[in-house]
Order: C-alpha cells, then sequence, then structure tokens
C-alpha cells in the first residue's frame, strides 16, 4: 500500500512540475485586451474625438476583455445592434431572443463603427463639448444619451478606468503606440504638453466649425423703403454674420423676409433662394440660418457622414446644418430630392 501511495505522489509531483508556472507578472484578460488594443483607442480618440479611456473601458464591458461570443465570432466589441445595417450580422440572445447585431470583418472595423456611432448621431452631439479628460462626465453621458438602460453602467466603466488607470490613454500624443516603453523622460513632458495643448485648440476650432452658433435676441423694429413702399421689419440692429463650413451666413429675425435679408445684402430674391435650396419663397421663422453665398460641395473635413436620429429630418435639413448645397448631398448619396430618410440611416456628407 506504501509503495502504491508512493508511486501516487511521485507522479502528482512531476505532473505539478510539468505544468506552466503563474505568478503575479502574468497578464491578466484584462491587461492582455488593453494592450492589444490601446493603440487603436488612441487612434480613433484623434480620429474622432472620443477618450481612449471610454472606448476601452466599453470594450473591456461590452465584449467581456474580448472573449464574448459577440466579439468571438461577429468581432462586435461593442454590443451594437444592426439598426439599419447594411453590413454582415450575427444573432444573439440579448434583452430579447435572438436579437441582431453588427459583424465586423475586424476588431478595427468594430472599433471604428463604435466612434462613428457616437459622434455621428445627434442624441450623443452633447459629449463631444466636454473635454477628452473628463471621462465621468462621458460615462455618466453615455447613460443619459440611452447607449445602456443599466442604471450602473456609469459607475462600472468608471471602476475599469481607474482600477486599470485607462485615462493615461487619454494623453497619450497622436504618434503613441503601444510599443513603445511606458516610462518617460523628462525631456518627453513638454511635447506631451504641447500635444495637448495641440489637441485641445484643434477640438475647439472643430467644434465651431460644425456647429451652428446661438441666434442672436436682441431685436428692434426699423423702417425699410422698398422702392414702392414703407414697410415695417424687425432686424437685429448690431447683427453679426456668422460662418459654417466657410460659407457667411446670418440668422432670421421676427417678421423678417428672404426680400428684405437678401435687399439687405444686394441680393435678387432668386439668389437667396438658390443660397439656401428653396424653389420658391416660404415664410421665414425667426432664428433660421439664412446662407449669403453658395453653399459647399461637402461638408467641412471631419464631418464624414450624418446619422439620422431625429424622426422628419430632411435632406434639405441635413443641407443646411452643414453647408452642403442639397444637389451635391443627392449625388453623393444617389439620392432623390424627395428621399424620405429613416432613423438610424446613414447620409454621406463628404
Amino acid at each position: 500500500m506504501k509503495r502504491i501511495h508512493h508511486i501516487i505522489f511521485t507522479a502528482l509531483c512531476l505532473l505539478m512540475l510539468s505544468m506552466p508556472a503563474f505568478s503575479k507578472a502574468d497578464k491578466t484578460p484584462q491587461q492582455v485586451y488593453i494592450e492589444r488594443y490601446s493603440s487603436l483607442a488612441v487612434e480613433e480618440m484623434y480620429r474622432s474625438g472620443v477618450p481612449a479611456s471610454i472606448t476601452l473601458a466599453q470594450g473591456l464591458l461590452e465584449s467581456r476583455y474580448g472573449l464574448s461570443e459577440l466579439a468571438v465570432e461577429g468581432n462586435n466589441h461593442f454590443g451594437i445592434k444592426c439598426h439599419n445595417w447594411a453590413g454582415h450580422k450575427i444573432f444573439h440572445d440579448d434583452d430579447k431572443k435572438a436579437e441582431c447585431f453588427r459583424k465586423y470583418a475586424s476588431a478595427e472595423d468594430s472599433f471604428r463603427d463604435h466612434s462613428d456611432f457616437l459622434r455621428f448621431r445627434d442624441r450623443y452631439k452633447f459629449l463631444f463639448d466636454l473635454e477628452v479628460t473628463d471621462y465621468k462626465g462621458w460615462a455618466h453621458g453615455l447613460k443619459k444619451a440611452g447607449y445602456a438602460t443599466d442604471s450602473s453602467y456609469p459607475s462600472k466603466l468608471i471602476k475599469l478606468i481607474e482600477e486599470y488607470r485607462l485615462y493615461e490613454y487619454d494623453t497619450k500624443p497622436a504618434s503613441w503606440t503601444a510599443d513603445e516603453t511606458e516610462g518617460e523622460s523628462a525631456a518627453d513632458k513638454p511635447d506631451r504638453k504641447v500635444e495637448r495643448r495641440k489637441r485641445k485648440d484643434a477640438k475647439k476650432a472643430d467644434r465651431k466649425e460644425r456647429k451652428l452658433p446661438e441666434p442672436p435676441s436682441q431685436i428692434e423694429k426699423v423702417s425699410m423703403w422698398t422702392g414702392k413702399n414703407l414697410e415695417i421689419f424687425r432686424f437685429n440692429l448690431s447683427r453679426q454674420m456668422y460662418s459654417l463650413n466657410g460659407v457667411p451666413f446670418v440668422y432670421a429675425s421676427e417678421g423678417e423676409t428672404y426680400e428684405a435679408i437678401a435687399q439687405s445684402y444686394n441680393l435678387f430674391l432668386r439668389e437667396i433662394l438658390k443660397y439656401n435650396d428653396l424653389a420658391e419663397n416660404e415664410k421665414l421663422a425667426p432664428g433660421t440660418p439664412v446662407y449669403l453665398q453658395k453653399k459647399k460641395k461637402q461638408a467641412a473635413e471631419g464631418l464624414d457622414k450624418h446619422i439620422v436620429d431625429v424622426e422628419g429630418e430632411t435632406l434639405r435639413d441635413i443641407a443646411q446644418r452643414y453647408a452642403v448645397r442639397l444637389d451635391k448631398l443627392c449625388k453623393m448619396n444617389g439620392y432623390k430630392k424627395d428621399h424620405q430618410l429613416r432613423m438610424g440611416e446613414v447620409v454621406i456628407l463628404r
């Protein structure tokens, strides 16, 4: 019996010696995921404005650090459902059975689509007014915008970001890659400050160019001679001219007409209607942007597409919003001018 016990003990020892040794230095699946995709998250941050920490935290959470069925079989790291998706699909039980999710050719495609999903949908646009380092604001904002139904979603993201120090990736320079050593010399730090300043300035400029400024509120009555009669209009006496996509425009005041604005800027009525993609004159609501020159053939750089997220939105609404000519917008997308947009539909802007 003793001999049998000795043989078993010896076999167990040999088995233990043959097994690979594990130590605290071994990386967890979470760390492996972060190392593998951190460069991609930083690259997407500079391309789209979505903080790298948020991208990594959502990827870790939604894909179970790359090991979920959606991630393994569909390269879907962010749990994005089909939503009028024209690409490949994968079906998975979620809130309901066999729900439709997007399937990607690679993880890189999933990361890029995640950035675009946030950047080009109206319900997420307020997030891009936050600083890229404000990961707590982004985490709570995603829940507010409806990205997830879980009430603890923000706290889960914040815990991951702080536990794995993902916020450090939000200040990496654009040229950083995960292959670089983590240690930095004192001489490197000023360069990072310059990179952060450049990124902040670029973000402000991009934000200013893509958003219509708020309409002015100072409005007074003035008289205007039209050649036949004396008419009363309401104008902003300290009227400011704005620019979007390099195209000048003004905001209409209460009681103004296209004729009045055209006359103020030495334009014919037919010109100002054409600049604003109108076939005939119509009533002008206060606060409406009125372009004073021909709009551009495409949107400003960086604004590649628009995702319809508002019921009843029209192609002309989008053309006016981005200062793009309606005919060019239709041509880019293969639409007719009376095309009815659907929720979730992607409209190409460049």
